[in-house]
Parts: C-alpha cells; sequence; structure tokens
C-alpha cells in the first residue's frame, strides 16, 4: 500500500491524497460503503461501480465468519472472488460487534468468548485468531482487534479498555508479521486509536498507536453517542499525533457534515451504514438538505430526487416516484433511496477532494455543512 498526498488545504487540516493498492487506486478523501456479509444492502455491484463510482467498500470479519463461513471463502478464493468486487476491501475485526452483543460475549484478556446471534453457537475471537480469519477473507485493509468502548464510559473502565486493545494490538501485529497473504496480493494492518472522550488516554493511545509504524492507521470509539463537537475535539487531538504521511480512517461516523467537518481535521477515510440504513426507512440525503419521502408533500413533486446528481439511476426518477415506491413498499423504492444516499455520500467528498485541490475548501465547506443539514 503506498498513499501520497497531493494537495494540502491552506486553511485546516484537510488533505488530498491517493492511496494505491494492489486492486486499485482509492482518491481521498473518501467514503467506503458498508458491505457488511459481502454485500451492500439493496445495490448491486455494477450500480456501486457504474452510478455510485465507489473505489472501496467494506465487509465484517464477525459476519463472513459465521456465514458463509472460512471454508466457503477460501475455496472461492477470498471475498473478492466469492462477491465478483474487484476493488479494494477493508475488513472491519469484528471487535464493534463484540462491544455491540455485549448480553451475548465474555472478555478476558485472551480474548472475547461470543454467542452467535444466528444459532447460539459459541466462539473464542482472539488477536491472533482474528488476523487469521481476515487473512482467509482476503480484503486489502484489515484491522486490528480491539475492544471499543460505550458512550458514557468511566474513566477506570476507558483506561482498562484502552490498555487491553494495545495488548492485543501487539498480538496482532506480531501474528500478522508472521503470516502471509493467501491470495497473492498484498494486505494492511491498521492499528485502531482507543481512550473514549479523555483527552489523556486519547493522546497516549495515538502516541501508542504511531510508535507500531504502521502504514495506515485508524480512529475507533467515536460516533457511539458522544456530542459531534467532543468527537470532534478527540479527532483533531488524534489526528495531530498520528504520523502525517500516512491514511488516517475515522471509523463509523456519519452525517454528511460530520463527514465535512472531519475532513478539515485530516481524516481521509470513512465508512458508516447511515446512508444505506437510512435510505431503507426513507430518509434521502441530497445536495439541498435531507429529504423524509413518506412525506405527504412530495407526493406531487415531479422534480427530481437530487438535482445536482449526475447518477444515471436518480436522474431519471422524481421524489413522486420514490415517495409512491415506499408507501407501495416496493423494494425498488429502498434500491433507489440506497443509490441515492451513497452516491450523494461519494459526490460530497470528491467534492471535497476538488475543492481542497482547488483551494477553496473552507469557505466551500462552511456553506456545505448549512446545505446538507437542512430538513427539506
Amino acid at each position: 500500500m503506498k498513499f501520497e498526498i497531493k494537495k494540502l488545504d491552506s486553511n485546516s487540516a484537510a488533505r488530498a491524497g491517493i492511496i494505491e493498492t494492489d486492486h486499485g487506486v482509492i482518491e481521498t478523501p473518501i467514503f467506503m460503503p458498508v458491505g457488511t456479509v459481502g454485500t451492500v444492502k439493496a445495490v448491486h455491484f455494477g450500480e456501486l461501480e457504474t452510478d455510485i463510482h465507489a473505489q472501496i467498500i467494506l465487509g465484517n470479519t464477525y459476519h463472513l465468519y459465521l456465514r458463509p463461513g472460512l471454508e466457503i471463502l477460501q475455496q472461492a478464493g477470498g471475498l473478492h472472488s466469492f462477491n465478483s468486487w474487484q476493488k479494494p476491501i477493508l475488513t472491519d475485526s469484528g471487535g464493534y460487534q463484540v462491544f455491540s452483543l455485549s448480553h451475548r460475549r465474555k472478555m478476558t484478556e485472551e480474548g472475547a468468548t461470543f454467542q452467535s446471534h444466528i444459532d447460539g453457537s459459541r466462539h473464542l475471537f482472539t488477536p491472533e485468531r482474528v488476523m487469521d480469519i481476515q487473512r482467509t477473507i482476503g480484503a486489502d485493509f484489515i484491522m486490528a482487534f480491539d475492544e471499543c468502548t460505550p458512550y458514557p464510559c468511566d474513566y477506570k473502565y476507558a483506561k482498562k479498555s484502552m490498555e487491553l486493545t494495545h495488548r492485543w494490538l501487539k498480538r496482532c501485529i506480531d501474528r500478522f508479521d508472521e503470516t502471509d497473504p493467501h491470495y497473492g496480493y498484498e494486505q494492511t494492518l491498521m492499528p485502531i486509536v482507543q481512550g473514549s472522550v479523555y483527552p489523556d488516554l486519547r493522546k497516549l493511545s495515538a502516541e501508542f498507536i504511531a510508535e507500531q509504524q504502521r502504514p495506515a492507521n485508524a480512529i475507533g470509539g467515536l460516533s457511539v453517542g458522544e456530542p459531534a463537537e467532543m468527537m470532534y475535539e478527540m479527532t483533531e487531538l488524534v489526528c495531530a499525533i498520528l504520523p502525517h504521511d500516512k491514511p488516517r480512517y475515522l471509523m463509523g461516523v456519519g452525517t454528511p457534515a460530520n463527514i465535512l467537518e472531519s475532513i478539515a481535521l485530516g481524516i481521509d477515510m470513512f465508512d458508516c451504514v447511515m446512508p444505506t440504513r437510512n435510505a431503507r426507512n426513507g430518509q434521502i440525503f441530497t445536495s439541498e438538505g435531507i429529504i423524509n419521502i413518506r412525506n405527504a408533500k412530495w407526493k406531487a413533486d415531479f422534480s427530481p430526487i437530487d438535482p445536482n446528481s449526475d447518477c444515471p439511476t436518480i436522474q431519471r426518477h422524481t421524489k413522486a416516484y420514490l415517495r409512491h415506491l415506499f408507501h407501495a413498499e416496493e423494494i425498488l423504492g429502498a434500491q433507489i433511496a440506497s443509490i441515492q444516499n451513497l452516491s450523494f455520500y461519494l459526490w460530497l467528498v470528491k467534492e471535497a477532494r476538488k475543492h481542497i485541490l482547488e483551494g477553496d475548501f473552507a469557505t466551500w465547506k462552511k456553506d456545505m455543512v448549512e446545505r446538507v443539514s437542512r430538513r427539506l
């Protein structure tokens, strides 16, 4: 993996870069659609490529490990071959799923024992096991196994959890470095900064992660319920410590405004389930603002879903038609809404990159944050 910064913004910490992987080039800042079980919900891979212009997608270690399982993935030749997506993939380690399944798991120094949400079977994830699983899945970027703390979280627990994450990281690095990729292309291990919302812990964690000298780094444990300003404060603190010349990935973030503000703080990579999850519930993100497509005001609105979209699928449909699909409970409604939200998110980071390169990002961002946050 190679990373090159093409332009720095003069009025913020935003940067435009290029990440090179064996499965293709990624232009940063970038948003990564979430494809938890090997598919981005309600969206075909052809649409991801031609309509949405996705450059990289996510998979999830926990879910793929349970279903379809490692044997099938290995027989297929890895996730790229299994789902036919030939661009880069990043896999989450499963740490967040372990966090979200608190009623089904037990944490120890060795790892996390959890019950499958599918059949109740018990499994142990250790740092070594998670590295082995992600080698088998075959993603280009693989995440270190960490513990994601909830919000609010008391200081003592946050410190204990961060220290456990650091010990697990050393074990992840040892296992990663002593093993080889399965399918003939490079994989990159990304450590994760933790520390909840405590500045001293975040500083310690960022320094520890920086010391590991891996090619890319991630920031976890944010966007779990804390106020947005607190998230920005922690992100700014961490970005000032993490290496300048390596990609920074802010995990699980977020709204369009969150993404723009975080780009300004120096973040390069984002993911979030929000565009697809909210799409299936009728919330549409557009370049003009946020729409609840179920509302009666759109019943006879025959204007484009997003007038600034260059996506062919979105250009051919109106707000009135999309509202009709939701009220008729047609699957196509969720499909079109998901394509709109993802294409908008990809458009947004592409526009951010353009304005960083042109030198007017800060001015553009100020106006755009207001536009994409308003309810229509």
